[in-house]
This record gives C-alpha cells, sequence and structure tokens, in this order.
C-alpha cells in the first residue's frame, strides 16, 4: 500500500517536472535544473526501486549515452554554423537527454529522439521559427517511447 502511494507521488511528480521544463523551454528558451534534476533523480527511483520496464542498469547506460549523445550533436552544430546568435543546442537540452536517457534506457532513448525530431521538424518546417523549443518535442517523443517500449516491444 504505501509502496504504490510512494510510487504514484514520484510519477507525480515527474509529470509536473516535465510539465514544467516544456513549459519554460516553450515561453523563454529556458530548461531550468530546478525542475530538471528532480526528473532525474525520479527516473533513478523508479528504474532502481519501481516495476519499469527499463533496468537500472540500461537505464546508467541510457543516461550517460543520452548526455554524450547531446553534447556530440552540439558540437558538430557548432562546427557547422559558428558564431551564430544562437547556439544550436543548449546544456538543459543535452542535461534532459540524459534524464530520457535514465527514464527510457539505450533503445527508448533512441526511439523518443526519432520520434522528437521528426515532430520538431514538421513543427518547424509550418512555423518558421529561428529556434525550436526542443524540450515539449523530446517530453512527448519520450512519452510515445515508453507506450512504444512497454506494449510493442
Amino acid at each position: 500500500m504505501i509502496y504504490n502511494i510512494f510510487f504514484s507521488f514520484v510519477l507525480i511528480g515527474a509529470v509536473f517536472c516535465a510539465y514544467r521544463m516544456a513549459t519554460a523551454d516553450f515561453q523563454r528558451r529556458i530548461i531550468p535544473d530546478v525542475y530538471l534534476f528532480p526528473f532525474l533523480f525520479a527516473g533513478l527511483l523508479t528504474t532502481a526501486f519501481f516495476p519499469w520496464p527499463v533496468t537500472i542498469s540500461d537505464s546508467i547506460i541510457g543516461g550517460a549515452m543520452g548526455y554524450c549523445l547531446g553534447l556530440i550533436v552540439g558540437f558538430i552544430f557548432e562546427k557547422i554554423k559558428p558564431n551564430q546568435k544562437y547556439p544550436p543546442i543548449g546544456m538543459g537540452d543535452i542535461k534532459l537527454l540524459g534524464a530520457g536517457g535514465i527514464w527510457l534506457g539505450t533503445i527508448g532513448l533512441s526511439i523518443a529522439m526519432l520520434i522528437s525530431c521528426v515532430v520538431a521538424y514538421i513543427w518547424n518546417w509550418k512555423r518558421h521559427n529561428k529556434y525550436i523549443p526542443f524540450a515539449p518535442f523530446f517530453l512527448i517523443g519520450g512519452f510515445l517511447s515508453l507506450i512504444i517500449i512497454q506494449f510493442l516491444l
């Protein structure tokens, strides 16, 4: 009983943090650490102690892979177009990829990245913005990836 209540509170807190990160990135182009780090910690708690489709070892590898993937993509885009007014990928996005890797594991992170990049590209193609707030698209892709992992794989 207490176990299920604590699990519910962890998931509700994670959803609240995800919502606040998405709205902050969409409105102000920043992902606050005050929501990002509890989201990351909730992912570690969930994969370590609760029934989750991702094991803790895959979660740790996915977190490291997400962080390194974000750093590599940011470095490549910075070398392709140097001296831009806005950086191509911010540190908040890189930390969010690491947190997403903890929640989703390696396979889920790959699926989430594919979904979020396609949806963000379509959104930008329709709106022609100078920047893309990546957090809302990554969180939607992560949620869809979690559904795919749970029910289709």
